[in-house]
């Protein structure tokens, strides 16, 4: 009886040091390894100047006047027509098309935002005025980005050819090429604006 008890307790203690050294050891280096192979952004989205390219949070100009930021699209969850958004609420509108709420901010956001760049109001994207589901999405399309290029630009003091490589440089394409949209980063383009 004494052999038994002392052969099932060594047996215990050497699947208990397995399985501690497979499961303890094994399995989070081979997950932690699988995540840093496939997985750019397992650390974190942090950028270098602040802030997150996860989450975009439209920046405010100390002066409106000179403006030197790319802009998200607005949020439904600010005050103003065209932002900032509060980033501690996030959410759709759950407006209608025929709201004549959503109409009529959509309005105000084209007129605001025609004058901001100094364009007519039918070269505005629709992105730039309509929310987006989360109201902190970072992306805009390539129209919107290029619509803001002379802006930055002119604000920076950076050649407008510059600008476009930059935003070429937050820009992503299609998933596996057909997939989706083209998209740019904006908090991404803004710290590359703000690092040039």
């Amino acid at each position: 009886m004494l052999s038994t008890l002392r052969r099932q307790t060594s047996t215990g203690l050497r699947l208990l040091v397995v399985f501690t050294v497979l499961c303890g050891i094994v399995y989070p280096l081979a997950v932690w390894g699988v995540s840093r192979a496939f997985v750019p952004s397992a650390e974190g989205s942090i950028l270098p100047t602040g802030g997150s390219s996860l989450i975009g949070i439209d920046p405010v100009a100390a002066d409106p006047a000179a403006d030197p930021y790319f802009h998200t699209r607005p949020s439904a969850s600010s005050e103003d027509v065209l932002g900032p958004a509060d980033p501690t609420t996030s959410g759709g509108s759950n407006k209608a098309g025929d709201s004549a709420d959503l109409l009529d901010a959509v309005s105000q956001r084209r007129a605001l935002i025609a004058e901001r760049e100094g364009v007519a109001p039918e070269a505005v994207p629709t992105d730039a005025v309509t929310a987006s589901g989360s109201g902190l999405d970072p992306d805009i399309s390539p129209a919107y980005a290029a619509l803001q290029v002379p802006r930055v630009a002119r604000v920076t003091g950076l050649p407008e050819a510059e600008v476009e490589r930059l935003v070429a440089g937050a820009s992503d394409g299609r998933i596996l090429g057909f997939l989706g949209e083209p998209t740019v980063n904006v908090p991404e383009l803004n710290a590359a604006v703000a690092g040039s």
